[in-house]
């Protein structure tokens, strides 16, 4: 078993609200130095900046779980990580089947745009991605396991887009993987606040949209090898694997 320092929620160029210099190379510079084995792209409703950075991710043998932070028709901001690139193009199909179309005039939200390793513009999404979908939490919850992927509701300690603030509540038939809180919480502060029993794991993460905020939110991931399923595994606790979350950002 080995322990890997992990941030799982991490903005690139291609979220409206993320900084210009998140590009694939600046992310995976920024993850160096803060020692991350394992970082999760999550770019609003779009995955079609994943591969670039696990190209160059795995040259310095970090890796990837690729996905979105899907935003629901109840405005809940929710986390899906996905096995392979068929899973990631098939639930790419499914949020491009059930977001409205809004156009981003002028980029008038920020730019969307695709960037390849030299930083060139491969492709500007005019579409507005943080639009939510259609679809409620509990189906996209379903659709996302139907492919073998992982649900996890986030940044729930958020008094917008999380679960709590939009439902009030955890739904009893959603199954979720893990849950995720913010930079700014403890362990324990959550699981009273929001009255989480242990057998719910929790992640913490950053949330960067900014170079400089990765790695700030981290989680501690025992596992054997960098996978997918190790990640699912330590997700469950499964023979010695597990998740432990890092230290809450202390504000000076």
């Amino acid at each position: 078993m080995k322990r890997i320092k992990a941030d799982l929620h991490i903005h690139t160029v291609l979220s409206p609200c993320g900084d210009l210099e998140m590009s694939p190379a600046g992310i995976v510079a920024r993850a160096v130095e803060e020692n991350l084995g394992m970082v999760g792209i999550t770019d609003h409703n779009s995955l079609r900046q994943i591969a670039v950075i696990e190209k160059l991710a795995a040259r310095e043998g970090i890796f990837v779980l690729g996905g979105v932070e899907i935003t629901t028709r109840e405005e809940v901001h929710c986390l899906a990580f996905f096995p392979g690139i068929p899973e990631r193009e098939a639930f790419q199909r499914y949020i491009d089947q059930h977001q409205p179309v809004i156009p981003n005039k002028d980029g008038a939200f920020g730019y969307q745009v695709v960037v390849d390793e030299q930083e060139m513009i491969t492709e500007m999404v005019e579409k507005l991605l943080i639009t939510g979908l259609h679809c409620g939490i509990n189906d996209i919850e379903r659709e996302v396991h139907r492919l073998g992927g992982l649900f996890i509701p986030a940044h729930i300690d958020r008094s917008v887009n999380s679960i709590f603030s939009q439902l009030g509540f955890l739904p009893p038939r959603l199954q979720v993987d893990a849950l995720e809180i913010t930079c700014y919480i403890t362990e324990n502060e959550a699981r009273r606040q929001f009255n989480l029993p242990e057998n719910v794991t929790l992640i913490r993460d950053s949330d960067a949209h900014y170079p400089a905020d990765i790695g700030k939110g981290y989680s501690l991931v025992t596992l054997e090898e960098c996978s997918f399923e190790e990640f699912r595994l330590a997700l469950a606790g499964v023979d010695g694997r597990g998740i432990r979350t890092g230290e809450p950002f202390r504000r000076t």
